[in-house]
């Protein structure tokens, strides 16, 4: 392919993923740095070029440079932590996705209101620590890797170790159950969605301490953390895949109706809990590419049974724009701010 293109990303959370898949689909390649991170990035042959910043808040000073170089930006989850949303609606360079969907990620509130016009079975939620009346979970803002998560007893304990928080936050039932993550591709170029891969999170020190027996953890003063480290991977039973198809066909459906007509296209991903009885929960939506992806860089079952390659969901992104470019619908896969 001609690459009148150079995909762009943060270097940081599922850099890597997307560069390579950038470059394998043909696409020149360019990784935006801190000094800290500049020099992994310099060492893997497929990122075609480094841009080193002293901090992250220095980006939107790139614009001008990044539109000469004809840069498609690929937005992950360092976008949310280290940029504010209004940063990332000024950015006019092309960018892959709609930005009208921030909105809705970014409110606890829009986003309850997003999967619930869904269909989707959503934990209760509580206005005030004083309804708390199960065991819940409090959950800050934004997008931090599950930091600052606390598990609640009920109101009392929440009286004593939440009520001071000064951070938004909201309160939430916690389900009893498997985690489970399920990553989504919509292509609007071909109006279909696909099942790319899934994964459970490996979070300290909850996941040690679920290791020792409950007796042993009495008098034990540890509070449970939430902090992701790492992700694992996970094959669903096919029985229950025909749910999963349908809550992603909903939500997308659904953001058409709220986010103008392109709704939310791309890479997403529906984080759930499956309860004993074979439902699923919906914890939140990530409406971009999530780093649990990050364990299928050579694909996954699901994506090899859509194309008998190695497809990651970061080269599915690629691919989409190479296809959008193919067929001069570019601005299909780009946010409507974008120049072109």
């Amino acid at each position: 392919m001609n690459r009148p293109y150079t995909v762009a990303t943060l270097g940081s959370h599922s850099a890597l993923q997307i560069l390579k898949g950038a470059h394998d689909e043909g696409f020149r390649t360019l990784a935006i740095s801190n000094r800290d991170t500049e020099r992994l990035y310099r060492s893997f042959s497929f990122i075609d070029e480094v841009i080193a910043l002293g901090a992250y808040s220095e980006f939107m000073s790139l614009m001008d440079e990044l539109e000469r170089r004809k840069v498609i930006i690929v937005p992950h989850g360092s976008f949310v932590a280290y940029l504010s949303l209004d940063q990332q609606k000024k950015m006019t360079i092309p960018y892959f996705g709609n930005k009208a969907v921030l909105d809705w990620e970014a409110s606890r509130e829009l986003q309850r209101e997003w999967l619930s016009r869904a269909g989707l079975k959503l934990p209760r939620q509580f206005r005030s620590g004083a309804e708390i009346d199960r065991p819940v979970i409090v959950k800050l803002y934004g997008a931090a890797g599950g930091k600052g998560y606390m598990f609640i007893r009920d109101a009392h304990d929440f009286e004593t170790r939440a009520a001071h928080l000064k951070e938004a936050y909201i309160i939430q039932e916690y389900i009893i159950g498997v985690p489970l993550y399920i990553h989504y591709f919509y292509s609007p170029l071909e109006n279909k969605l696909e099942i790319m891969s899934m994964d459970r999170r490996y979070e300290t020190n909850v996941d040690s301490l679920g290791r020792i027996p409950a007796a042993a953890q009495e008098g034990m003063d540890v509070d449970p953390s939430y902090v992701v480290v790492g992700n694992q991977p996970v094959s669903l039973r096919e029985s229950m895949l025909a749910e999963a198809l349908r809550m992603g066909d909903d939500v997308v459906r659904v953001s058409k109706e709220i986010c103008g007509p392109k709704g939310l296209f791309g890479a997403f991903c529906i984080e759930t809990i499956i309860t004993p009885d074979m439902q699923y929960y919906v914890m939140e939506i990530s409406a971009r590419i999530v780093a649990g992806t990050n364990l299928f860089i050579d694909g996954s079952p699901y994506s090899y049974l859509n194309y008998s390659e190695p497809m990651s969901t970061g080269r599915r992104i690629a691919r989409e724009l190479k296809n959008a470019l193919l067929t001069n619908n570019l601005r299909l896969v780009l946010d409507d701010s974008s120049v072109l």
